[in-house]
């Protein structure tokens, strides 16, 4: 069992998990994402890459943590446990990206769902199959799957536990790109580079306009979205920017991510 930090000179973070065979949820793996996320955090990249080594990105949770509960006291600890780690994920100021190249079951599908973009391959599919055990998502996977796909969508992919394609979810908009499953790892990483190079800071900001718009609609993200424009203003990247434009005219800016 794994999890690594690779960081390329994009400045690209490519995190990695392995928990052979089937990548499944367990305490332990969690605990190595927290120190992965750690090291991610104390030097954020300008983008941020979740993937998973194996044939399959996960068959689901190790359901045994959830029987060897004795209290619903002691379950709900767990399961508070559980949600941290997509709500880790989704508080980063910066783009994240999910990579998904096969079978994405339950943990890894929430974890995908609280990341920016998720891109996977034409034979990825994904499923939140907790009905098979009386259990319903416990870290995020239905409110998300919602706030992409509508509450409609999001009830029929819980209450059937049926596994769903990458072409049915990009339909549904939980999906941002299809991609082939030839060459799928290095198509991945082209379509972070091309958010990788731009104004990191300013993809943190509209990060942070659109949790006030999820919070409360258009007209909390109104009331925030001035001040967070204008604290971009000491940004290298808008003033270099600006000058960029006035100089040489548009798209010939180069960006640090400062």
């Amino acid at each position: 069992m794994s999890v690594t930090v690779e960081r390329t000179s994009e400045g690209i973070a490519v995190l990695t998990f392995s928990a052979p065979p089937v990548n499944l949820y367990s305490l332990e793996l969690h605990d190595k994402l927290d120190r992965a996320l750690d090291e991610v955090e104390a030097d954020l990249p300008r983008a941020l890459l979740v993937r998973a080594d194996g044939k399959i990105v996960s068959g689901g949770v190790d359901v045994a943590q959830f029987h060897a509960q004795k209290t619903q006291a002691d379950t709900q600890v767990l399961y508070d446990r559980m949600l941290e780690l997509p709500n880790r994920i989704e508080a980063l100021d910066v783009p994240t990206f999910f990579a998904a190249h096969a079978l994405t079951l339950t943990w890894a599908f929430e974890v995908a769902v609280a990341c920016d973009i998720i891109l996977a391959s034409q034979k990825a599919k994904f499923g939140l199959v907790e009905r098979v055990i009386g259990l319903t998502p416990t870290m995020g996977g239905t409110q998300r799957l919602a706030a992409r796909a509508g509450v409609g969508r999001a009830k029929e992919f819980v209450f059937s536990g049926e596994l769903y394609d990458a072409e049915t979810l990009e339909r549904w908009n939980v999906v941002n790109r299809v991609l082939p499953v030839d060459g799928f790892d290095d198509a991945v990483l082209d379509v972070v580079r091309q958010v990788a190079v731009g104004p990191t800071r300013a993809f943190g900001a509209a990060k942070q306009i659109l949790r006030h718009f999820e919070a409360g609609g258009v007209p909390q993200a109104n009331a925030h979205t001035t001040r967070i424009a204008a604290e971009l203003f000491a940004t290298d990247d808008l003033q270099n920017g600006m000058e960029s434009f006035l100089r040489d005219g548009p798209g010939k800016a180069s960006f640090t991510g400062r």
